[in-house]
């Protein structure tokens, strides 16, 4: 779900309305194409800022508000994205290198923070 959520991808059409996604290096649109073969499919941005995933095992679309974007840096060594769920509470998706994230948790919140590793 993070890899459909933390990007700045881009989508579009082709003639046959096929979605097409435009990103801004290789391994971001890697990482969005396997978040869509694992059956996160994003779908895009609305007008009104709002993201859209579709999820093929469930056949249930989430949308989530966009608020914020943090884009990735070498300084940083990842990239964060805030958004808010119908439900109003406000999620925070960060991906980047292992060891920066890790370095960044307090092990005494674990039941406050989930830390996904994706390999």
């Amino acid at each position: 779900m993070c890899l459909s959520y933390c990007h700045t991808i881009i989508t579009d059409e082709d003639e046959s309305k096929k979605l097409i996604y435009n990103a801004s290096s290789p391994d971001e649109l890697a990482l969005v194409n396997l978040a869509r073969y694992c059956g996160w499919k994003f779908l895009g941005i609305t007008e009104d800022n709002k993201m859209r995933v579709f999820v093929n095992e469930d056949g249930i679309e989430y949308i989530y508000q966009l608020l914020y974007v943090l884009e990735f840096n070498s300084d940083r060594k990842r990239m964060s994205i805030i958004l808010r769920d119908d439900q109003g509470q406000f999620v925070l998706y960060c991906k980047g290198a292992d060891s920066i994230i890790a370095d960044r948790l307090n092990r005494n919140t674990t039941d406050q923070v989930t830390l996904t590793t994706t390999w």
